[in-house]
C-alpha cells in the first residue's frame, strides 16, 4: 500500500468499494446480515422491520476472533431485545469468515427467494467481497439491494468520505479494492454491475 494516492484514486477506489444500492422506498425485502462485532446492523435491520419492510431476516457469523462473541447469536438476540419476533429471524452461527456467512446461510437465502422475497444485504459500506461472494454462492439471486454501514475502528468511525485518514479504514478500504478486482479479474468471484437502485 503507498500513502501516496491521489484524489482521483481516492474516488475511484471509494466509488468502487461502496456497495450502497437500497431498495426502493416502502419495498419489503430480506435482510441478511453479514457477521461483524458491532451492532449497526441490528439498528437498521430492526428498524426496518418495524415499518414493514423487513418480514425475513437472516444473522450470520460465528465466533468472533477479536472478542469471543458467537456474532448470529448476538445479532438475534440484539434484534429481539429491539422487539423483532424471533419467528421472523433465521440464525447462522458456525461461520468463520464472509464466504461462509453465505455458504453456511443458503437455505435460509433460499428460503426467501421461494417465498418472493428480493435480498438487501446489511454489511461494511466497503465491504464489497459481500456481494460478489453472495452472487458467486447463489448465482439465480438475480437483482438484489445492500446497505451499507460505517463500522468504528480505534473510537473513528471509517466514513465514505473520511478512510484515506484514518489508518485502521485505509487499510482496510485498499486492501478491498485490491482484492475485490482481482478475484473477480481471475474469475475466483463473480462480476457484478450496479443497475438502477439494485446489483446484478
Amino acid at each position: 500500500m503507498t500513502d501516496d494516492i491521489s484524489p482521483e484514486q481516492i474516488a475511484e477506489i471509494t466509488a468502487f468499494v461502496d456497495i450502497q444500492a437500497p431498495p426502493p422506498d416502502g419495498q419489503p425485502t430480506a435482510l441478511f446480515l453479514f457477521g461483524t462485532n458491532q451492532a449497526s446492523p441490528t439498528e437498521i435491520a430492526a428498524n426496518r422491520y418495524h415499518v414493514g419492510l423487513a418480514p425475513l431476516i437472516i444473522v450470520t457469523g460465528g465466533v468472533n476472533r477479536h472478542n469471543g462473541i458467537i456474532e448470529g447469536r448476538t445479532f438475534q438476540r440484539l434484534l429481539v431485545e429491539r422487539g423483532v419476533p424471533e419467528d421472523v429471524i433465521r440464525c447462522e452461527d458456525q461461520s468463520a469468515n464472509t464466504w461462509q456467512n453465505v455458504e453456511f446461510a443458503l437455505p435460509f437465502l433460499q428460503e426467501a427467494l421461494l417465498s418472493g422475497l428480493t435480498v438487501t444485504t446489511v454489511s461494511k459500506w466497503y465491504h464489497r467481497r459481500t456481494i460478489h461472494m453472495l452472487k458467486t454462492l447463489l448465482p439465480d439471486i438475480g437483482a438484489f439491494h445492500t446497505i451499507g454501514w460505517e463500522p468504528v475502528y480505534a473510537g473513528k468511525s471509517v466514513t465514505r468520505a473520511d478512510w484515506p485518514s484514518i489508518p485502521d479504514g485505509r487499510r482496510r478500504v485498499i486492501r478491498e479494492w485490491e482484492e475485490v478486482s482481482r478475484r473477480v479479474a481471475d474469475g475466483s468471484l463473480a462480476s457484478l454491475q450496479r443497475i438502477g437502485e439494485a446489483w446484478r
